[in-house]
Protein backbone atom coordinates (compact mmCIF):
# COMPACT_ATOMS: atom_id res chain seq x y z
CA UNK A 1 0.00 0.00 0.00
CA UNK A 2 1.04 3.63 -0.61
CA UNK A 3 2.19 5.66 2.00
CA UNK A 4 0.44 8.78 0.42
CA UNK A 5 -2.66 8.80 -1.81
CA UNK A 6 -1.72 9.93 -5.08
CA UNK A 7 -4.35 9.95 -6.50
CA UNK A 8 -6.50 11.78 -4.11
CA UNK A 9 -10.03 11.20 -2.74
CA UNK A 10 -12.54 10.97 -4.45
CA UNK A 11 -15.37 8.61 -6.26
CA UNK A 12 -15.04 5.78 -8.63
CA UNK A 13 -18.65 4.63 -10.70
CA UNK A 14 -17.46 0.98 -11.51
CA UNK A 15 -18.86 -0.93 -13.67
CA UNK A 16 -19.04 -4.44 -12.19
CA UNK A 17 -18.39 -7.76 -13.76
CA UNK A 18 -20.61 -10.74 -13.02
CA UNK A 19 -19.12 -13.64 -10.84
CA UNK A 20 -17.44 -10.84 -8.09
CA UNK A 21 -19.00 -9.72 -4.96
CA UNK A 22 -19.18 -6.21 -4.52
CA UNK A 23 -16.08 -6.75 -1.50
CA UNK A 24 -14.18 -8.50 -4.47
CA UNK A 25 -14.27 -5.17 -6.35
CA UNK A 26 -13.09 -2.94 -3.65
CA UNK A 27 -10.29 -5.62 -2.63
CA UNK A 28 -9.27 -5.14 -6.80
CA UNK A 29 -9.41 -1.13 -6.27
CA UNK A 30 -7.48 -1.01 -3.28
CA UNK A 31 -5.06 -3.03 -4.76
CA UNK A 32 -5.14 -1.16 -7.93
CA UNK A 33 -4.55 2.22 -6.50
CA UNK A 34 -2.57 1.38 -3.13
CA UNK A 35 -5.21 2.57 -0.82
CA UNK A 36 -5.91 1.50 2.73
CA UNK A 37 -9.58 3.51 3.04
CA UNK A 38 -11.82 1.76 0.28
CA UNK A 39 -15.51 1.19 0.25
CA UNK A 40 -18.50 0.56 -1.73
CA UNK A 41 -21.97 1.80 -1.70
CA UNK A 42 -25.53 -0.50 -2.58
CA UNK A 43 -24.46 -3.75 -3.05
CA UNK A 44 -24.85 -6.00 -6.08
CA UNK A 45 -25.27 -9.49 -5.86
CA UNK A 46 -22.30 -11.61 -7.63
CA UNK A 47 -24.21 -12.14 -10.88
CA UNK A 48 -25.58 -9.05 -11.16
CA UNK A 49 -23.86 -6.29 -13.34
CA UNK A 50 -23.61 -2.27 -13.56
CA UNK A 51 -22.86 0.76 -11.45
CA UNK A 52 -21.44 0.00 -8.10
CA UNK A 53 -19.98 2.96 -6.72
CA UNK A 54 -17.02 2.90 -4.84
CA UNK A 55 -15.44 5.84 -2.44
CA UNK A 56 -11.60 6.63 -2.23
CA UNK A 57 -9.78 7.28 0.66
CA UNK A 58 -11.27 10.05 2.69
CA UNK A 59 -14.53 9.76 0.55
CA UNK A 60 -15.59 6.43 2.26
CA UNK A 61 -16.80 8.78 5.28
CA UNK A 62 -19.41 10.65 2.86
CA UNK A 63 -20.68 7.79 1.03
CA UNK A 64 -24.20 8.11 3.68
CA UNK A 65 -24.61 11.32 1.83
CA UNK A 66 -25.34 9.72 -1.82
CA UNK A 67 -27.97 9.98 -3.28
CA UNK A 68 -30.01 6.77 -3.12
CA UNK A 69 -32.33 6.42 -5.52
CA UNK A 70 -31.33 3.42 -8.32
CA UNK A 71 -32.03 1.99 -11.94
CA UNK A 72 -32.25 -1.20 -13.16
CA UNK A 73 -32.24 -2.66 -16.27
CA UNK A 74 -33.45 -6.95 -15.61
CA UNK A 75 -35.11 -9.96 -17.22
CA UNK A 76 -37.70 -12.27 -15.67
CA UNK A 77 -38.60 -15.46 -16.22
CA UNK A 78 -41.98 -16.46 -15.77
CA UNK A 79 -42.74 -20.32 -15.14
CA UNK A 80 -39.94 -20.66 -13.05
CA UNK A 81 -39.43 -20.50 -8.93
CA UNK A 82 -35.87 -21.34 -7.40
CA UNK A 83 -34.58 -21.21 -3.48
CA UNK A 84 -32.79 -17.74 -4.17
CA UNK A 85 -35.37 -16.14 -6.59
CA UNK A 86 -32.60 -16.09 -9.51
CA UNK A 87 -31.07 -18.38 -12.00
CA UNK A 88 -27.70 -18.87 -8.56
CA UNK A 89 -30.11 -20.67 -6.83
CA UNK A 90 -31.89 -24.24 -7.49
CA UNK A 91 -34.73 -24.91 -9.18
CA UNK A 92 -37.82 -25.42 -7.01
CA UNK A 93 -40.80 -25.80 -9.15
CA UNK A 94 -41.55 -25.34 -13.02
CA UNK A 95 -45.07 -25.17 -15.04
CA UNK A 96 -45.98 -24.13 -18.53
CA UNK A 97 -46.52 -20.01 -18.99
CA UNK A 98 -47.34 -20.10 -22.20
CA UNK A 99 -50.30 -19.23 -22.31
CA UNK A 100 -49.63 -15.88 -20.74
CA UNK A 101 -50.06 -12.81 -23.00
CA UNK A 102 -47.85 -9.10 -22.41
CA UNK A 103 -51.19 -7.37 -21.58
CA UNK A 104 -51.82 -9.96 -19.15
CA UNK A 105 -48.67 -9.56 -17.49
CA UNK A 106 -48.36 -5.55 -17.58
CA UNK A 107 -52.14 -5.50 -15.93
CA UNK A 108 -49.85 -7.39 -12.54
CA UNK A 109 -46.87 -5.67 -13.11
CA UNK A 110 -48.31 -2.40 -12.86
CA UNK A 111 -49.63 -3.56 -8.93
CA UNK A 112 -45.54 -3.25 -8.11
CA UNK A 113 -44.99 0.51 -8.79
CA UNK A 114 -45.14 3.06 -5.93
CA UNK A 115 -45.29 2.22 -1.95
CA UNK A 116 -45.34 -1.30 -2.32
CA UNK A 117 -44.71 -4.14 0.86
CA UNK A 118 -42.07 -6.34 0.15
CA UNK A 119 -40.40 -9.49 1.96
CA UNK A 120 -36.55 -9.50 1.13
CA UNK A 121 -35.04 -12.60 -0.64
CA UNK A 122 -34.53 -15.26 2.05
CA UNK A 123 -31.29 -15.15 0.21
CA UNK A 124 -29.73 -11.76 0.99
CA UNK A 125 -27.79 -9.58 3.25
CA UNK A 126 -30.40 -8.14 5.29
CA UNK A 127 -29.97 -8.78 9.22
CA UNK A 128 -32.50 -10.72 11.20
CA UNK A 129 -31.67 -11.26 14.93
CA UNK A 130 -27.68 -10.91 14.40
CA UNK A 131 -27.51 -12.68 10.93
CA UNK A 132 -27.59 -12.14 8.07
CA UNK A 133 -30.48 -13.91 5.61
CA UNK A 134 -28.09 -16.07 3.67
CA UNK A 135 -26.57 -17.48 6.29
CA UNK A 136 -29.55 -18.82 8.01
CA UNK A 137 -31.10 -20.08 4.59
CA UNK A 138 -27.79 -21.93 4.24
CA UNK A 139 -28.72 -23.50 7.47
CA UNK A 140 -32.11 -24.32 6.62
CA UNK A 141 -33.19 -22.62 9.64
CA UNK A 142 -36.72 -21.31 9.33
CA UNK A 143 -37.25 -17.53 8.40
CA UNK A 144 -39.87 -15.12 9.13
CA UNK A 145 -38.94 -12.00 7.43
CA UNK A 146 -41.09 -9.27 7.90
CA UNK A 147 -42.24 -6.77 4.92
CA UNK A 148 -40.87 -3.69 4.50
CA UNK A 149 -41.85 -0.77 2.89
CA UNK A 150 -40.21 0.29 -0.72
CA UNK A 151 -40.70 2.68 -3.17
CA UNK A 152 -40.92 2.12 -7.30
CA UNK A 153 -40.58 4.84 -9.12
CA UNK A 154 -41.35 3.33 -13.03
CA UNK A 155 -41.66 0.24 -14.63
CA UNK A 156 -40.89 0.27 -18.05
CA UNK A 157 -41.83 -2.73 -20.23
CA UNK A 158 -38.20 -3.42 -22.91
CA UNK A 159 -38.89 -6.68 -24.33
CA UNK A 160 -41.50 -9.87 -24.32
CA UNK A 161 -40.66 -13.76 -25.62
CA UNK A 162 -43.23 -15.78 -25.34
CA UNK A 163 -42.60 -19.44 -24.84
CA UNK A 164 -42.90 -22.58 -22.59
CA UNK A 165 -41.66 -20.07 -20.07
CA UNK A 166 -41.23 -16.30 -21.10
CA UNK A 167 -39.36 -14.02 -20.41
CA UNK A 168 -39.78 -9.99 -20.04
CA UNK A 169 -37.36 -7.10 -20.36
CA UNK A 170 -37.81 -4.16 -17.67
CA UNK A 171 -36.45 -1.07 -16.85
CA UNK A 172 -36.90 -0.51 -13.19
CA UNK A 173 -36.30 2.94 -11.61
CA UNK A 174 -36.53 2.46 -7.29
CA UNK A 175 -35.52 3.85 -4.07
CA UNK A 176 -33.46 2.48 -1.57
CA UNK A 177 -33.65 -1.58 -0.07
CA UNK A 178 -35.93 -2.37 -3.07
CA UNK A 179 -35.26 -6.04 -4.56
CA UNK A 180 -35.73 -6.61 -7.92
CA UNK A 181 -35.51 -10.30 -7.08
CA UNK A 182 -38.45 -10.17 -5.34
CA UNK A 183 -40.34 -8.19 -8.03
CA UNK A 184 -39.77 -11.39 -10.14
CA UNK A 185 -40.79 -13.41 -7.57
CA UNK A 186 -44.13 -11.85 -6.75
CA UNK A 187 -45.03 -10.91 -9.75
CA UNK A 188 -44.60 -14.73 -10.71
CA UNK A 189 -46.85 -15.30 -7.81
CA UNK A 190 -49.38 -12.82 -8.87
CA UNK A 191 -49.70 -14.32 -12.35
CA UNK A 192 -49.65 -17.89 -10.31
CA UNK A 193 -47.14 -19.51 -12.30
CA UNK A 194 -43.91 -18.35 -9.95
CA UNK A 195 -40.62 -16.09 -11.36
CA UNK A 196 -37.10 -15.83 -11.25
CA UNK A 197 -34.81 -13.03 -12.28
CA UNK A 198 -32.45 -13.95 -15.35
CA UNK A 199 -29.93 -10.97 -14.97
CA UNK A 200 -30.09 -7.39 -13.74
CA UNK A 201 -27.75 -4.41 -14.56
CA UNK A 202 -27.80 -1.56 -12.65
CA UNK A 203 -27.63 1.36 -14.91
CA UNK A 204 -27.83 4.27 -12.08
CA UNK A 205 -26.70 4.07 -8.12
CA UNK A 206 -26.38 7.09 -6.20
CA UNK A 207 -26.41 9.92 -8.49
CA UNK A 208 -23.89 7.55 -11.01
CA UNK A 209 -24.77 6.16 -14.38
CA UNK A 210 -23.66 3.13 -16.73
CA UNK A 211 -22.03 5.68 -19.16
CA UNK A 212 -19.74 7.44 -17.09
CA UNK A 213 -19.13 4.07 -15.60
CA UNK A 214 -15.08 1.87 -15.54
CA UNK A 215 -14.92 -1.67 -16.24
CA UNK A 216 -12.02 -3.00 -13.97
CA UNK A 217 -9.54 -3.38 -16.94
CA UNK A 218 -10.28 0.33 -18.10
CA UNK A 219 -9.66 1.11 -14.54
CA UNK A 220 -6.53 -0.18 -14.71
CA UNK A 221 -5.06 1.10 -18.02
CA UNK A 222 -6.32 4.68 -17.00
CA UNK A 223 -3.71 4.32 -13.94
CA UNK A 224 -1.09 2.29 -15.93
CA UNK A 225 -0.94 5.80 -18.11
CA UNK A 226 -1.55 7.73 -14.89
CA UNK A 227 -4.65 9.41 -16.35
CA UNK A 228 -7.47 8.14 -13.62
CA UNK A 229 -8.86 11.02 -11.45
CA UNK A 230 -11.36 10.40 -8.78
CA UNK A 231 -14.84 12.08 -9.08
CA UNK A 232 -14.32 14.91 -6.89
CA UNK A 233 -16.67 14.70 -3.89
CA UNK A 234 -18.39 18.18 -4.37
CA UNK A 235 -19.75 16.77 -7.53
CA UNK A 236 -20.82 13.37 -6.21
CA UNK A 237 -22.81 15.62 -3.70
CA UNK A 238 -24.29 17.98 -5.89
CA UNK A 239 -27.35 17.23 -4.65
CA UNK A 240 -26.98 18.93 -1.61
CA UNK A 241 -27.29 22.65 -1.23
CA UNK A 242 -23.91 24.18 -1.35
CA UNK A 243 -22.89 26.68 1.72
CA UNK A 244 -19.72 29.06 1.14
CA UNK A 245 -17.45 30.20 3.43
CA UNK A 246 -14.94 32.85 4.35
CA UNK A 247 -11.46 32.10 4.93
CA UNK A 248 -11.73 32.67 9.09
CA UNK A 249 -15.08 30.86 9.30
CA UNK A 250 -13.70 27.88 7.52
CA UNK A 251 -11.18 27.48 9.79
CA UNK A 252 -13.30 27.48 12.70
CA UNK A 253 -15.95 25.13 11.24
CA UNK A 254 -13.39 23.29 10.38
CA UNK A 255 -12.13 22.91 13.80
CA UNK A 256 -15.49 21.50 15.07
CA UNK A 257 -16.87 24.97 15.62
CA UNK A 258 -20.70 25.81 14.83
CA UNK A 259 -21.55 29.24 12.98
CA UNK A 260 -24.71 30.88 12.89
CA UNK A 261 -26.06 30.77 9.09
CA UNK A 262 -28.21 34.04 9.51
CA UNK A 263 -25.20 35.57 10.23
CA UNK A 264 -23.26 34.99 7.30
CA UNK A 265 -25.75 36.19 5.04
CA UNK A 266 -26.21 33.13 3.23
CA UNK A 267 -29.85 31.80 4.48
CA UNK A 268 -31.51 31.93 1.01
CA UNK A 269 -33.05 28.61 0.27
CA UNK A 270 -32.21 27.33 3.65
CA UNK A 271 -35.53 26.83 4.91
CA UNK A 272 -35.25 23.64 5.83
CA UNK A 273 -35.05 23.26 9.83
CA UNK A 274 -32.40 19.73 8.95
CA UNK A 275 -30.63 19.13 6.40
CA UNK A 276 -27.30 18.16 4.74
CA UNK A 277 -25.36 20.64 2.82
CA UNK A 278 -22.20 20.75 1.03
CA UNK A 279 -19.78 22.95 2.80
CA UNK A 280 -16.97 24.99 0.43
CA UNK A 281 -14.46 27.86 1.14
CA UNK A 282 -14.77 30.58 -1.16
CA UNK A 283 -11.59 29.44 -3.09
CA UNK A 284 -13.58 26.34 -4.31
CA UNK A 285 -11.82 23.98 -1.91
CA UNK A 286 -14.38 21.58 -0.73
CA UNK A 287 -14.18 21.08 2.92
CA UNK A 288 -16.85 18.48 3.86
CA UNK A 289 -21.02 18.01 4.93
CA UNK A 290 -22.70 20.03 7.91
CA UNK A 291 -25.87 19.66 9.18
CA UNK A 292 -28.20 22.99 9.53
CA UNK A 293 -30.31 22.76 12.87
CA UNK A 294 -32.83 25.21 14.11
CA UNK A 295 -31.77 26.21 17.42
CA UNK A 296 -32.88 29.45 19.96
CA UNK A 297 -29.69 31.55 18.30
CA UNK A 298 -31.11 31.06 14.71
CA UNK A 299 -30.14 28.34 12.23
CA UNK A 300 -27.00 26.80 12.88
CA UNK A 301 -24.44 25.28 10.66
CA UNK A 302 -22.89 21.95 12.64
CA UNK A 303 -19.65 20.06 11.27
CA UNK A 304 -20.74 16.23 10.15
CA UNK A 305 -18.21 14.95 8.29
CA UNK A 306 -14.80 17.18 8.03
CA UNK A 307 -12.59 16.28 4.90
CA UNK A 308 -9.99 19.44 4.55
CA UNK A 309 -8.33 20.99 8.15
CA UNK A 310 -7.98 24.51 7.10
CA UNK A 311 -5.09 26.21 9.00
Amino acid sequence: MRKDNAFGSGFLSLNKPAGLTSHDCVARVRRLLGLKRVGHGGTLDPAATGVLPIALDKATRLLQFLPEDKAYRATIRLGVRTTTDDLEGEAIATQSARYLKLDEVQLYLNQFQGKIQQIPPNYSAIQVKGKRLYELARKGDKIDVPARTVEVYKIEVLDWREGEFPELDVAIACGLGTYIRAIARDLGAALEVGGTLVSLLRTESCGFSLSDSLSIKELEIQIQQHQFSPISPDLALGHLVEISLQASESRRWCQGQRLTVDSLGRADNLWLTKSWVRVKQESGLFLGVGQLLKSSEGLILTPQVVIEQIS
